[in-house]
């Protein structure tokens, strides 16, 4: 196994969680996560404990280090429960990053997430283009854990700069549409539009059922959406603003 960083820009610690990656799969996807814990160093123990059963390729802290803790060839166990293009063993074909964030308040108490500070994005901007250089990940395949796993994740979240790695030539990202005074759809909603939204979601890799039904699912999936691709306002509800993006972000899709 390595014992020295892939990437020139890290660090090395090595994490015992580790396997070697399914069906001989290389990776061909970047999923994103923040820490949630109280420090990057509490994060780097638990992510190099065997207890843990958790691991990433990458930890970015909040001054830039990088530590990578997991061989690139190697599979981690970071991904989880998830789903993304029809495939689920999402950790046997992706490079995971942990970036150091506290991370959304928990339930029942004030706040709101904290902001990545420059050089941490610096550091998380020049380590995926390096990552890039030796795998050929689509850019609709550089994601959120929360794109992935949208029941139950909302990281690296929406004060995370997405169109900023977009400009920097790493991963997919279109212009916001506008947000207007329309309701748009809900939970409860029914019937044919609600099947073309499904549709459209699940045709950029989202993972639901096409059941014409607006169910919780749905709405968990919507405001994953959102919190990638449209921060400005985080509801779950399929407004024109949401819509348009997402129409916005098809019509864009590199052709694979």
């Amino acid at each position: 196994m390595t014992a020295a960083p892939d990437s020139p820009l890290a660090e090395w610690r090595a994490s015992p969680n580790v396997e070697p990656r399914r069906e001989g799969r290389t990776p061909d996807m970047l999923i994103l996560h923040y820490t949630g814990m109280a420090s990057a160093q509490e994060a780097l123990d638990w992510l190099t404990t065997e207890e843990s059963k958790v691991s990433a390729h990458y930890l970015v802290d909040e001054n830039g280090r990088i530590t990578q803790m997991v061989p690139e060839e190697m599979r981690a166990w970071h991904a989880g429960q998830s789903l993304w293009a029809g495939e689920t063993d999402l950790n046997s074909c992706s490079i995971g990053i942990e970036i150091h964030n506290t991370g959304h308040p928990a339930k029942g108490e004030e706040g709101e997430l904290p902001a990545y500070p420059e050089v941490q994005m610096q550091a998380v901007e020049a380590l995926c283009r390096d990552i890039l250089t030796r795998h050929a990940i689509p850019p609709t395949r550089v994601l959120a854990h929360s794109d992935i796993a949208p029941t139950r994740k909302k990281d690296p979240g929406e004060t995370f700069d997405w169109g900023r790695l977009h400009a920097a030539g790493i991963g997919h990202w279109v212009e916001p549409a506008a947000i207007g005074d329309d309701l748009g759809m809900e939970t409860g909603d029914e019937g044919a539009r609600v099947q073309e939204l499904q549709e459209a979601l699940s045709a950029y890799g989202y993972g639901l059922e096409i059941t014409s039904t607006y169910g919780r699912g749905l709405e968990n999936v919507v405001s994953a959406f959102q919190r990638h691709f449209r921060p400005e306002r985080i509801d779950g509800r399929a407004d024109n603003s949401t819509i348009e993006t997402l129409q916005r972000l098809l019509e864009t899709a590199p052709k694979a």
